[in-house]
């Protein structure tokens, strides 16, 4: 007899649309997914990666059982372990290296999962209590958080259940029909309902195809089109003076800074026409209600703090917050109130020990020397592939006496530089409680299955961990269940209409904000000042602009023309349609449809080099070289180019990806990472075929 179940889930990937998903199980497997039709945002539907997932959770290379490294590092050779044997291994290294300086022990880890549970609790408890080094955990979203908070005060947008009545939509630096799915649908609605959509962006995406008109700045000049913006603005008059006066902070000293941004300057800055300027700031500026998508994309760069810092001044300046389908979406994630201390427990920490960068694993692992790095403990990211700079990441990977753990599902290009591989439940067989960074809703998600193989999920490791490193504290041995009961202030007014037991019986459940909700009609902005800060105090205190303002590319012919003269193409490394950073790359289903790793190249530069369309090229710098596949295409402005990613490194055709050519240098705000400042050569190799 069959026994079929539906059980409630919820994505865990690093995408703001945090779908709701229904898994239906038969005889203890599970046979289908599919969206769940009664959760507003997923509505029904699902992204191709995650409609897949039955097929990430069964794919045959998912790894099964524990390993211990038998061969050389980076040779891919291990031999079967059992899980004590493995515990026991990591246990007993860890106190040794303890015993002279924890600091020495690294966690790195990211959003594998954004779960509250499974994410950033048990583990990040166990590696303070230990004394560890601390993680800057700033690879994709800490610059832009940081601009946003000068601005905003938190990261707390436009709701998107709204979007369907806005007049104007601009898409800045984002491509929400491959990592923003259902932002994307109702985009297509306001469409359908008269709204002009407008993309700004220096590639023809898949999403700006599709749009009424597309801008395309240089790369790291989106600061400067907003100043040349708020220059129109002010100067036409399209300016919201009551909204000013009643929720805003600055605009005299904002009216005289943007008066250095005047058409004719800012076209030379960014590389959009005059005329493109002026249409873009008139149609912001009379269109209501308008709002602005803007993406962590725009942030990758020497000045992205301060890029979205400055877009982020826009919705006030026209009063597009009174409107709820107006205003500015980043990130909806600080409306949730999360209880980060007692989810992390910073409060075990026995010393304060130094924090190391996550952007600048390389340096950490092969130049810091007080302490050096001698153990990494890797879960929830693949830094072999998605760190920058890789080839000092693998040589510090290669290091004979780093010891390495690797917490996963696969063998990803980190696990093969591993001592010790342990594997790891997908989010079908872990219980977690996730929020969103694209929406108000809450969500529970359930296993489905038991776990596949010998897997085990990263609280039971950490809690296992604990134990053996005779941790003594309540909190390790709190169940998954306990964490989430602990995870959010369950007491706060945006909670008032749910609790833990209903979350877990319904599935989801919206915080307690209108439906559509517009977050700063009437200011109350969580700044300081409680109003909108175009002239922010803080941002003056930590040693930054006060004002809006533009800060170059590192990477540039304007800020760096001796390295423009051997490296004069703009290097972009955006999602690729079938993958979600490093995840799902494996998925041969979803790797079909990417071929082989390619770069988008403008026919002007294409031609001046000899490339045809086809070609195998090399692509580089200081850094190093890649070899990709050249289409030729004029969806990339000339003097950018544009290397979908982020592949694995074992299965591109020269064992390399995108980040042997990226930089470890920070963002000015949050210590971001540059990846998208970055210069580079293109030469041909090979005919096309």
């Amino acid at each position: 007899m069959t026994s079929t179940t539906v059980v409630r889930g919820a994505c865990p990937h690093d995408c703001p649309d945090a779908c709701a998903f229904l898994v239906t199980v038969e005889n203890g497997l599970a046979t289908a997914i599919r969206g769940a039709p009664d959760h507003p945002p997923t509505d029904g539907s699902l992204c191709t990666k995650v409609s897949r997932y039955l097929e990430r959770t069964y794919h045959p290379d998912r790894l099964l059982h524990p390993l211990r490294r038998a061969g050389p590092k980076g040779s891919g050779r291990f031999e079967r372990i059992t899980w004590d044997a493995a515990l026991d291994e990591i246990a007993q290294r860890f106190k040794a290296i303890a015993a002279q300086d924890p600091q020495s022990i690294l966690p790195y880890d990211y959003c594998g999962t954004l779960g509250l549970v499974q994410g950033g609790s048990m583990g990040r408890r166990y590696f303070h209590r230990l004394g560890a080094s601390l993680l800057a955990r700033t690879i994709c979203a800490s610059a832009g958080k940081a601009g946003i908070g000068y601005t905003l005060g938190a990261p707390v947008g436009t709701d998107i259940e709204a979007v369907p009545d806005a007049k104007l939509i601009l898409i800045w630096g984002s491509n929400p029909l491959v990592s923003n799915l259902h932002f994307w649908t109702r985009v297509v609605e306001a469409r359908r309902k008269g709204a002009k959509v407008i993309a700004i962006d220096p590639w023809r995406n898949q999403t700006a195809a599709k749009c009424d008109a597309h801008i395309r700045p240089m790369p790291g000049t989106d600061a400067a089109l907003a100043l040349g913006m708020m220059h129109i603005l002010v100067r036409d008059q399209l300016v919201d003076r009551d909204y000013v006066a009643r929720h805003t902070i600055g605009f005299d000293a904002l009216a005289e800074r943007v008066q250095e941004f005047p058409p004719e300057r800012t076209s030379r800055l960014t590389g959009v026409t005059v005329q493109e300027i002026e249409d873009l700031s008139h149609a912001y500026g009379t269109a209501s209600p308008a709002m602005i998508r803007v993406n962590y994309g725009l942030q990758r760069h020497a000045g992205g703090g301060m890029a979205v810092r400055t877009i982020g001044c826009l919705p006030a300046l026209t009063g597009s917050w009174r409107h709820a389908a107006g205003g500015l979406l980043l990130s909806t994630g600080g409306a949730y109130p999360v209880d980060t201390d007692a989810l992390e427990r910073p409060d075990l920490l026995p010393n304060h020990p130094r924090t190391i960068n996550m952007n600048q694993l390389g340096r950490a692992l092969t130049e810091v020397r007080d302490p050096p790095v001698r153990a990494l403990y890797v879960y929830d990211s693949n830094p072999a592939a998605v760190a920058p700079d890789s080839s000092q990441v693998l040589a510090g990977l290669a290091r004979e006496d780093l010891f390495t753990v690797v917490h996963d599902s696969f063998m990803t290009d980190t696990a093969d530089w591993a001592d010790i591989v342990l594997p790891a439940t997908t989010q079908l067989e872990q219980f977690d409680l996730q929020k969103s960074y694209g929406h108000y809703y809450l969500q529970i998600n359930h296993p489905a299955i038991a776990p596949v193989g010998e897997s085990r999920c990263n609280t039971d490791v950490f809690r296992a961990l604990a134990r053996r490193a005779g941790f003594t504290d309540s909190c390790f041995a709190d169940t998954d269940e306990a964490i989430a009961r602990k995870a959010l202030h369950w007491n706060h007014p945006r909670l008032a209409t749910t609790s833990f037991d209903q979350l877990a019986t319904d599935g989801w459940a919206r915080l307690n904000v209108p439906r559509p909700w517009a977050p700063f009609a009437d200011g109350g902005f969580p700044t300081p000042s409680g109003k909108c800060e175009f002239f922010s105090t803080r941002a003056q205190q930590d040693g930054f602009d006060p004002l809006p303002a533009y800060t170059e590319p590192r990477e540039s012919a304007a800020s760096a023309p001796e390295l423009a003269t051997r490296y004069p193409l703009a290097l972009l490394s955006p999602p690729s349609r079938n993958f979600l950073n490093s995840s799902f790359v494996n998925v041969d289903s979803l790797r079909a449809p990417e071929g082989t790793p390619r770069l988008e190249i403008h026919p002007l530069d294409a031609g001046a080099r000899g490339i045809a369309d086809g070609m195998t090229v090399r692509v580089f710098n200081d850094r190093g070289s890649i070899t990709l596949r050249a289409n030729v295409t004029e969806a990339i402005r000339s003097s950018v180019v544009v290397a979908p990613s982020i592949w694995w490194r074992k299965l591109s055709p020269d064992g390399r990806n995108v980040n042997d050519l990226t930089s470890q240098e920070l963002t000015d705000f949050g210590g971001g990472a540059t990846f998208y400042d970055v210069l580079v050569e293109v030469e041909a190799i090979a005919v096309a075929s």
